[in-house]
């Protein structure tokens, strides 16, 4: 079994910038492609944003193009999201996930972390 855990969560003001991390376990960490989904209560989890085994390709949420930003660093086993100029509607859990393709949805992530609260308050 591959284990997330995410960190970097917090209290932010609209406007302002958090980086999650994601740290896996194991050796295989470069074998899977690797996403954020975040969720609120009373809504399903979606999808913000993912990335491909070796970073080169990377697919991102509508609603956060142009303000988030994910990578990895297989050296590390760790993935990151950069969220810039947060708004109140980024409020939610967020949740790592590993899988087989860089999907836009829950069907190809095998594992899942626990997630990490962001609030964003205006």
């Amino acid at each position: 079994q591959v284990q997330l855990v995410e960190s970097g969560g917090g209290l932010v003001q609209a406007g302002g910038s958090l980086r999650l991390s994601c740290a896996a376990s194991g050796r295989t960490f470069s074998l899977y492609a690797m996403g954020w989904f975040r969720q609120v209560p009373g809504k399903e989890r979606e999808f913000v944003a993912a990335i491909s085994q070796r970073g080169i390709s990377t697919y991102y949420a509508d609603s956060v193009k142009g303000r988030f930003t994910i990578s990895r660093d297989n050296a590390k086993n760790t993935l990151y999201l950069q969220m810039n100029s947060l708004k109140p509607e980024d409020t939610a859990v967020y949740y790592c996930a590993a899988g087989l393709v860089p999907g836009r949805d829950r069907v190809p992530y095998s594992y899942w972390g626990q997630g990490t609260q962001v609030t964003v308050s205006s």
